[in-house]
């Protein structure tokens, strides 16, 4: 009777994504960031019947676990479930953990109760700056990887272990394949290496060691990559390399993201009129992912590799998870896109009329940056100080050449991120009756409407701007402004440049006087 029900049950999962994680339970880390916030509401609103779902979370900014926890689930990402079955959040069981430790940080009567219960993991947790701390980018990526690793093959029940890298732990390739590719360097001597060594040390030889990796970020998930490949002979693998993931498409709602990331970052600045340069290849085409496309995915991908054991399947499933096949936009395209929709939904309090120019020639780019970045900052900043208000705008633009530095060789160059497998996932390989639920048809997706939804989710979910008459006046008031003031300032600039042609013309030619005056008297 009992090989009956296993077999229907079995039969049951095959058929259905849905069906598969029912009755299970779940580890994620990284659940409180962009990826694993959208992973818990799918998990939850699409797989109700789920068990619980454990979540690995730290205290943060003096909030503790369970504070950070609630304070996640009252985002409006949220606001369907609460709608539909708010009974659902109670599943989630937060347990105490640092990924940047060892052993994850995990206390032993919850690392026990996870082993014994837990059969999927989902590893998304990582350090994404790119600020070239390669001693912590080990520990917390690298390291991490290798004790989940480890936990995962104390359980008993596992059946998928996901791990989430990134499409740019192989940009040293102009095309990257949906494999696991040869190690860089052991990545067992780079965790020791980071352990033993201070962070100053370590600074000393970073670039040699990361060689031809843009950053420590990607050399570290590189590295990560490689121990789950080394552990994929005990452990039923998954890996997945999402390119740039930005807003949703559609699914809880469209247009939600919580981070200034990626292009929809660029989008502001330029609508707000703050970014009016920036240094990057026009013709070069970014690749970028909706969140709710990776997280379907990440699903389906989870449950086909939890249908076949390790013994008649020990491969690693690799995932591309990129926009290859599905769209292509050229920087100048999402700029030229990006001010095309600011015009018709302005966002508000902008300094100035949005106006972005582009230019791959870094030394233009600093130039036209103290020009139109750093002197209108410096006097509409000692303007707020006259007004008694505090300044912020020169805070703000050395933010947006720092971040404009650290991403400049993914603004420079592009890559083909072959997708076969995730397209597949999200077409064939799901069940026609969850189709709508776990699938996409991503022949339909509409760019020119994609990004307006995102502009607006930027206005609603990470400026708060619901004043939309208001935005449009001053919006038409900086209109006018610029008409005014932009020949003149283009004047002003053609002339200074003018004088200092000039005066370089009139030095060179006392030089050469006086240079020849001293040949003749010699």
């Amino acid at each position: 009777m009992s090989v009956r029900v296993e077999k229907s049950k079995r039969s049951e999962e095959c058929s259905s994504i849905a069906a598969f994680y029912a009755g299970r339970s779940i580890l994620v880390t990284g659940g409180t960031g962009f990826l694993g916030k959208v992973l818990i509401e799918k998990l939850l609103r699409s797989c109700p019947d789920v068990r619980e779902i454990f979540l690995l979370i730290r205290p943060k900014n003096g909030l503790s676990i369970d504070d950070r926890l609630r304070t996640m689930l009252r985002l409006p990402l949220f606001e369907k479930l609460r709608a539909e079955n708010p009974s659902s959040f109670e599943k989630l069981i937060p347990v105490l953990g640092d990924t940047s430790d060892e052993g994850l940080g995990l206390p032993t009567i919850e690392r026990r109760t996870i082993v014994e219960r837990v059969s999927i993991i989902f590893h998304t947790a990582a350090n994404v700056r790119f600020n070239e701390n390669l001693k912590k980018d080990i520990l917390s990526n690298t390291r991490a990887t290798r004790d989940i690793c480890v936990l995962a093959g104390s359980m008993k029940n596992l059946v998928a272990l996901v791990h989430v890298s990134t499409a740019f732990s192989q940009a040293d390739k102009p095309m990257v394949d949906e494999v696991v590719y040869p190690p860089i360097c052991d990545w067992k001597s780079a965790i020791r290496m980071a352990e033993r060594l201070d962070k100053r040390t370590v600074e000393i030889f970073t670039s040699k060691y990361v060689g031809s990796m843009p950053n420590t970020y990607t050399f570290s998930k590189r590295l990560a990559e490689q121990v789950i490949n080394d552990y994929s002979k005990d452990l039923p693998s998954v890996i997945l390399r999402p390119s740039i993931v930005i807003s949703t498409v559609e699914d809880p709602v469209s247009g939600w993201l919580d981070n200034f990331n990626g292009p929809v970052g660029m989008l502001i600045g330029g609508g707000k009129g703050i970014l009016r340069v920036v240094c990057l290849e026009p013709n070069v085409s970014a690749d970028f992912i909706p969140v709710d496309l990776a997280i379907k995915v990440m699903l389906t991908a989870a449950w086909k590799r939890g249908l076949e054991t390790v013994t008649k399947d020990p491969s690693v499933h690799v995932y591309n998870v990129s926009s290859y096949q599905i769209h292509r936009i050229t920087s100048k395209e999402l700029v030229a896109l990006g001010l095309r929709t600011n015009e018709n939904t302005p966002l508000e309090g902008t300094v100035w009329y949005p106006r972005t120019f582009m230019t791959s020639n870094r030394l233009l780019h600093y130039v036209l940056t103290l020009f139109l970045h750093v002197l209108p900052a410096l006097i509409i900043d000692e303007t707020l100080k006259l007004t008694g208000r505090e300044p912020m705008l020169m805070k703000i633009q050395r933010t947006v050449y720092s971040s404009v530095v650290q991403l400049s060789h993914f603004l420079h160059n592009e890559w083909i991120f072959h997708n076969s497998n995730t397209l597949d996932a999200l077409t064939k390989r799901v069940p026609s009756a969850e189709r709508d639920i776990f699938g996409y048809d991503y022949q339909q997706f509409e760019m020119e409407l994609y990004f307006r939804n995102c502009l607006l989710g930027a206005k609603r979910y990470l400026l708060n701007e619901t004043r939309e008459e208001e935005a449009k006046r001053h919006f038409d008031r900086m209109k006018l402004i610029d008409r005014i003031v932009s020949p003149i300032f283009n004047l002003l600039l053609i002339y200074i440049v003018w004088r200092l042609a000039v005066f370089s013309l009139l030095f060179e030619s006392i030089r050469s006087i006086v240079d020849g005056s001293f040949l003749l008297s010699e």
